[in-house]
């Protein structure tokens, strides 16, 4: 399914709006950094590094696409600033394709897989039991039947949020009392859902950090349970970041990468945030695609990450 297939107008406004902190931050900051030059030479580049790692692209992202804009200036012998955003465009959005972050499909296109499970990974208060929410509606609106598993048996809160979430969607919560085996959660949710011939099913997990060990050995107990009733589950494991932490959400990759095999993510409250750069230099570093990026609060605002979509709206058309 192509770009236009299912990138509303809608859906680019939501996208413009919810970046507009973020590219109000990189254009003043790129206005300031060729200010009085006609030509891009070794001291815009110096400035345009500046802006990159301060906008929480990262230093070795960074360093990648001043490297692809020294080669391009070198190549052309004259490149005028005017022409450095459409540069920057093209360039981090190559560089995204090569990170295995292409165009995703709509939340209504064929799943490979039925039920299609997605174990969902982050620490508290990125806006994970939220994003599952979301999810939840998005498949639901495509005409998917979902299945959402309370596994972060260790937090109250958690669960009364997704189940908050499940009414709200209408879609059934698999839940235990608190406390419980969260495996024995995903179990009965992986049950259920094949049981009734769900189409998706997405599991919530603990978000604690403070031991990786304890992390690392239930996120495995999860998964091989979930294989005795599903052998190739989870489909997905999607990792929910806060945008808005910048470089934090860097350490959390890098925590829950060791972790568990993550396979997708999610980056968060992008629209309070300047920090939306934070995005390329972690669909960099991880070689993990975005999947899903979060835009505001509505049910809507969750969107499938787009690269050529979020670069023009970063960067201008």
């Amino acid at each position: 399914m192509g770009f236009f297939n299912f990138f509303t107008k809608e859906k680019k406004e939501t996208l413009d709006k919810g970046l507009s902190k973020t590219k109000q931050n990189v254009f003043t900051k790129i206005t300031r950094a060729i200010a009085g030059k006609s030509k891009v030479d070794d001291e815009v580049l110096d400035n345009l590094e500046e802006v990159l790692i301060t906008s929480d692209v990262g230093v070795e992202t960074t360093l990648k696409i001043i490297e692809r804009i020294e080669k391009r200036v070198a190549r052309d012998k004259y490149v005028t600033t005017q022409e450095l955003t459409a540069l920057l465009r093209e360039e981090i959005a190559n560089l995204l394709t090569e990170n295995n972050t292409e165009d995703g499909e709509g939340f209504d296109a064929p799943l490979d897989k039925r039920p299609y499970v997605i174990m969902v990974v982050g620490v508290n208060g990125v806006g994970k039991t939220t994003t599952i929410g979301k999810l939840a509606y998005q498949f639901k609106k495509a005409g998917k039947s979902v299945y959402l598993g309370a596994a972060d048996t260790f937090r109250a809160a958690a669960v009364e949020q997704l189940v908050i979430w499940g009414e709200r969607v209408g879609v059934p919560v698999i839940k235990q009392k608190m406390g419980s085996d969260p495996a024995s959660v995903a179990f009965d949710t992986l049950s259920s859902a094949k049981a009734n011939g769900a189409d998706v099913v997405i599991i919530d997990t603990a978000g604690r950090l403070h031991n990786k060990i304890n992390l690392m050995n239930e996120l495995t107990k999860i998964k091989n349970v979930m294989k005795k009733v599903i052998p190739e589950a989870p489909h997905e494991i999607l990792l929910v970041l806060d945008g808005s932490t910048g470089q934090n959400a860097f350490e959390q990759a890098k925590q829950f990468t060791a972790a568990t095999e993550v396979n997708a993510l999610a980056v968060t409250k992008l629209d309070g945030t300047a920090k939306g750069g934070v995005v390329i230099g972690i669909s960099d570093q991880f070689r993990i695609p975005v999947k899903y990026i979060g835009l505001g609060e509505g049910m809507e605002d969750l969107q499938l990450f787009n690269r050529r979509a979020f670069v023009d709206s970063l960067f201008g058309e």
